[in-house]
């Protein structure tokens, strides 16, 4: 009886014509190691090296998303070593120092059990987060971990963005010019599908445009479901993980069915989230909580504070409640960190405010400790816990009206642009923005303004008796 295998052909793909391909070169150096290429590697490395009548790349951009442990990677080392034969330069880019240290160990491997040997064929450098691997004869691969200006001033002709679904608007700036001088240049995109929590965008939007047909130069390929499945379905497994029965076996698959669907649908069976499609608060109803006029307020001020997750800037908002015992909030500033804490201490000096609520392990410390400096009273900095339960109330305090505010531009384009991040194991919740340039924090501000003036008791009056 024939061993059942995994799906070889993708799930969705496009691919531009041409004129031949370079991937029986490639395959037959690979398989020189003594490895052997599966179908689907050999596939996708068809379209991926393939060549126009000029001997250019088709695709001067190729991207493709495959569940974990598929093998994905090796088909990148593939292309690097081909690479390395026909003499380009090469930079390949991951998120984490540990996936491109991975990566060179990997390449090395297959050079190494093709019969290359150190010094008489290569050179390598194996210092962690800059490896690097240099054929006499040939061309050179270095490994970097990703930043926002990581390979500024250095020149390649291959351009590897491993962790694709990490890779951020910021970083592409800084990397697609380095390829911009090659005579033949190419960038490969290779991960899997963005989860609530990535960072990046641009895999999501060379995705959306490759398959929409508005991209003229890049090629794709997908083992995918189109929407969320029952995790149990194994004829699903079949279809999204060309590598079952190759490298992957039902029995492993079965052992990562736990509690969390959304998680198991994204890593294993390829889903691509739709939360950009749609905010998590509509215009309609940040809108409905706009008021005309200021409304007369009662009480003291409250203050959040949070500094950013990328350690860029902070936000101050604050909230107060109004006569109708609405809470009202007004983002007061978004400035960058480098401009220090002594605006924020300046303001609350003069501001009559009951609490202040910091967020944000860069800054709040230091920010905890100027304000004890200045003599203002100590502020809240809150546990994940209370974290959670901020964002809560803020989403019930939205959906009951209990928020007014006066439409302030900076602060609608984020709130209406958002959608939702998990906290924890818990079912908590947090937000993030949708558009890389409207900056969350200044959100997580005011949702923390609102929770300490929601939770807030009146100041009672000291009676002093005689």
């Amino acid at each position: 009886m024939k061993k059942r295998v995994g799906r070889q052909t993708p799930t969705q793909s496009l691919f531009l014509p041409c004129a031949d391909t370079l991937a029986d070169e490639a395959i037959e150096l690979y398989e020189g190691s003594g490895r052997e290429a599966y179908e689907w590697q050999r596939n996708i490395l068809n379209e991926m090296l393939a060549i126009n009548d000029d001997g250019l790349w088709t695709h001067m951009k190729f991207g493709y998303s495959i569940p974990r442990q598929n093998g994905k990677n090796e088909v990148v080392a593939i292309r690097e070593f081909v690479g390395l034969e026909k003499g380009e330069k090469m930079l390949h880019t991951a998120h984490r120092t540990t996936t491109s240290a991975a990566a060179f160990n990997r390449l090395l491997a297959i050079m190494e059990e093709s019969g290359l040997e150190e010094k008489t064929h290569f050179t390598k450098i194996k210092a962690i987060g800059r490896e690097s691997i240099k054929l006499f004869d040939g061309g050179q691969i270095d490994f970097r971990t990703r930043t926002s200006t990581g390979g500024l001033g250095e020149s390649f002709d291959l351009l590897v963005i491993d962790e694709a679904q990490e890779y951020t608007a910021d970083q592409e700036s800084a990397l697609m010019y380095t390829i911009a001088a090659s005579d033949n240049p190419q960038t490969i995109f290779t991960g899997t599908p963005p989860t609530p929590i990535s960072s990046g965008t641009v895999f999501t939007d060379l995705r959306n445009s490759a398959l929409d047909g508005s991209s003229i130069d890049t090629g794709w390929a997908e083992w995918s479901v189109d929407e969320q499945s029952d995790m149990r379905d194994v004829e699903l497994w079949y279809q999204t993980n060309p590598s079952l029965g190759l490298r992957l076996s039902e029995r492993s698959i079965q052992s990562e069915v736990r509690n969390d669907e959304i998680d198991f649908n994204i890593q294993r069976l390829g889903l691509w989230i739709r939360y950009n499609q749609k905010s998590a608060i509509s215009e309609e109803e940040w809108e409905r909580l706009k008021v005309e006029r200021l409304p007369k307020f009662k009480g003291k001020l409250f203050a959040g504070i949070k500094y950013g997750y990328d350690g860029t800037n902070v936000s101050l908002t604050l909230a107060v409640k109004t006569k109708e015992d609405k809470v009202f909030i007004e983002a007061m500033d978004c400035r960058s960190i480098r401009n220090g804490n002594a605006w924020i201490i300046d303001f609350l000096k003069q501001a009559d405010v009951q609490e202040v609520v910091i967020d944000g392990a860069n800054g709040q410390s230091i920010l905890a400790e100027d304000m004890k400096d200045a003599g203002l009273k100590k502020p809240v900095l809150p546990t994940v816990r209370e974290i959670i339960v901020a964002n809560a109330t803020f989403e019930q305090s939205l959906f009951q009206q209990e928020i007014a505010h006066a439409g302030q531009p900076s602060l609608s384009q984020v709130v209406t642009n958002c959608e939702k991040r998990n906290i924890g194991t818990n079912g908590g919740f947090g937000y993030r923005s949708q558009i890389e340039e409207y900056d969350i924090s200044l959100m997580e501000s005011m949702i923390l303004a609102n929770w300490s003036c929601s939770n807030s008791k009146p100041v009672k009056k000291q009676k002093v008796r005689y």
